[in-house]
């Protein structure tokens, strides 16, 4: 059911991109954010029937957004995305760093392909994409990663190179912090733990040691990160930069 656009809208005259925006956590931020005001452009890699729904969604609920084919692996190919975020939409104030992939198996079996591929798209893709968009932003503009609870500790087996990825997106977003805050643009990483999405299913047979490592032994919900994004991205957070905003159900605990 479409989120209807909040009267005393938060982002009202705003606009967001939102990569990965086609399905679980990606779409229910765009969803989020389109609900408080902004109008949204979402990236999707191959799914362009799911990138639509979200639109459509949106749409639904008076929001406006658009959809942009574009690999978070390919440069050339979010770098357009960003320009034609700003073409179409006239401006670009929220950058959310969703598009990611974990392909869970023991580490020794991982091949240079599959780390290559959880490289390029984890880590390349977002700082390809976050340089595209500071040609744009200007004072109160807010940048925000989706990294990983795993990016701090690793509580579940099988993800050693997704981790290795989304420590370094948390690096980043700290060193970026630092260098760019005197533009009035804010950088955070959110960390979901455990969350119910067609990638980590609450059912998948990777999800059992995942929820018994939470404190409140269960996997959260894509609008629960969707919450947290939302707030980053308002002006209530103005004085939040530099922050790892840890989503997890206690597993960091």
């Amino acid at each position: 059911m479409a989120l209807q656009v909040e009267r005393n809208a938060p982002l009202a005259g705003k606009v967001a991109l939102v990569t990965g925006g086609s399905r679980g956590i990606g779409a229910a931020i765009a969803n989020r954010l389109a609900a408080d005001g902004a109008s949204v452009a979402i990236t999707y890699s191959k799914d362009a029937d799911a990138a639509s729904s979200v639109v459509k969604e949106i749409e639904r609920g008076s929001g406006k957004a658009i959809a942009i084919q574009a690999n978070a692996a390919d440069a050339e190919a979010v770098r357009n995305a960003v320009e034609m975020t700003v073409t179409t939409l006239g401006r670009l104030d929220v950058l959310v760093n969703n598009a990611g992939i974990a392909i869970p198996k023991p580490f020794e079996e991982a091949t240079l392909e599959e780390m290559d591929r959880v490289i390029n798209i984890n880590i390349r893709g977002v700082l390809v994409t976050t340089q595209a968009a500071l040609k744009h932003m200007k004072s109160g503009g807010r940048i925000i990663m989706i990294g990983s609870a795993v990016g701090e500790r690793v509580a579940a087996p099988g993800l050693v190179p997704y981790a290795a990825t989304k420590g370094a997106v948390k690096m980043f977003s700290q060193a970026l912090a630092r260098e760019i805050g005197s533009r009035g643009i804010t950088v955070n990483n959110v960390q979901p733990g455990p969350i119910d999405t067609e990638l980590n299913p609450a059912t998948g047979e990777w999800a059992v040691p995942q929820k018994a490592a939470t404190a409140l032994d269960r996997y959260g919900q894509v609008d629960e990160i969707a919450a947290m994004v939302a707030f980053i991205a308002g002006p209530e957070s103005s004085y939040i930069t530099g922050a790892n905003l840890t989503v997890d159900g206690g597993m960091n605990a």
